[in-house]
């Protein structure tokens, strides 16, 4: 029944397929005390599903195997050319894609549909990716896909460390793959790419500190002092995933191909701080840069502007200085001040 599984995996283009049990997280621990420090910042959902990440029984009552997913976003063809007229943003690789949760969930769907007629009438299951109370990376790990980098991510041997993770959690008994063990090494690269030194030790990362947290997970202003090291990234931050030497590996996977969106490579940042509501959603509608709403992509655009544009953006900056949304005017003023002490003759 497994290799039905695995296969019928294989069919829907996801690149890893493997088996775990549905013990309770070796991590669990860790993973609280990390809450306790607060590390995890204003994403206070980890905390109210801590309970649950800490047993899968209390997901899903009766589940005997997890079945973890990997699907592969490595981009195999980078844009290229000279250098832009006007200054761009830059986007983190996952979400230069339509909305992984959307494609992916389709395909766990039907896998689930799979197993539910292999496994007979009582057979149970759910499908998470990233969406639900599950330690995905301690699962993954468990069941062979990969292990747990210094830089807190999953890195697999096959494909490096862009993966997108799914888990279905089922009540079918299956054979257990064999766990893998941590591969770093001495290796530190990771934590040595971060811009705003999030890292507190190998494998342990303040997420108030992460700017994919703060461009993405923080509602309000982003704190000053990071603002700079930010760069001209609107959209998380994939700086120590790339400095991971595993990524020799990295193949492009087949799912996610033909939803990759290439206006999101190098988008102009003066076009992006003019979009007024109804715009933003039209163009992104249905991508990760959704999630953020107007004024989160706003805010985290004038920052940019700020770091890496001249004073031709000052009219622009102006008008977002004029927003009714007080988020974007406020980084928008601080994002004038910048370029007039950078560019004061």
């Amino acid at each position: 029944m497994k290799a039905q599984i695995q296969k019928r995996a294989a069919d829907l283009e996801f690149d890893l397929c493997a088996v775990t049990t549905t013990a309770p997280p070796d991590r669990a621990r860790r993973f609280q005390q990390w809450l306790e420090l607060n590390h995890h910042g204003e994403m206070g959902y980890l905390q109210r599903t801590l309970e649950k990440r800490s047993n899968p029984q209390l997901v899903l009552p009766g589940a005997r195997s997890v079945i973890v997913l990997g699907v592969s976003y490595h981009d195999a063809h980078p844009q290229t050319g000279g250098l832009p007229a006007k200054p761009t943003g830059i986007v983190a690789r996952y979400a230069r894609f339509t909305d992984y949760h959307e494609v992916m969930g389709q395909r766990l769907r039907k896998l689930c549909e799979t197993i539910g007629e292999l496994g007979g009438p009582d057979c149970r299951s759910l499908w998470y990716t990233d969406t639900g109370p599950v330690l995905e990376r301690e699962f993954a790990e468990r069941a062979g896909i990969g292990f747990v980098g210094k830089h807190t991510n999953l890195i697999s041997r096959r494909l490096g460390n862009w993966l997108f993770l799914g888990e279905i959690l089922t009540t079918l008994d299956l054979e257990p793959d064999q766990p893998e063990k941590n591969r770093c090494g001495s290796c530190t690269r990771c934590l040595t790419a971060c811009p705003t030194n999030a890292f507190t030790a190998p494998f342990q990362l303040d997420a108030r500190r992460c700017i994919s947290y703060l461009t993405i997970e923080l509602k309000g202003s982003i704190p000053v002092e990071f603002r700079k090291a930010i760069g001209n990234r609107i959209l998380g931050c994939d700086d120590c995933l790339a400095a991971c030497p595993w990524n020799r590996f990295a193949k492009e996977g087949a799912m996610m191909r033909s939803h990759a969106r290439s206006d999101l490579h190098t988008p102009d940042l003066l076009e992006l701080l003019s979009l007024d509501a109804p715009t933003f959603k039209q163009r992104f509608r249905g991508t990760p840069i959704e999630r953020t709403k107007r004024r989160g992509l706003l805010r985290n655009v004038a920052v940019a502007l700020g770091n890496t544009a001249d004073r031709s953006a000052l009219p622009t900056l102006a008008k977002a200085g004029e927003d009714p949304e007080p988020l974007i005017a406020e980084h928008a003023a601080w994002a004038i001040q910048q370029i007039e002490q950078r560019t004061q003759v």
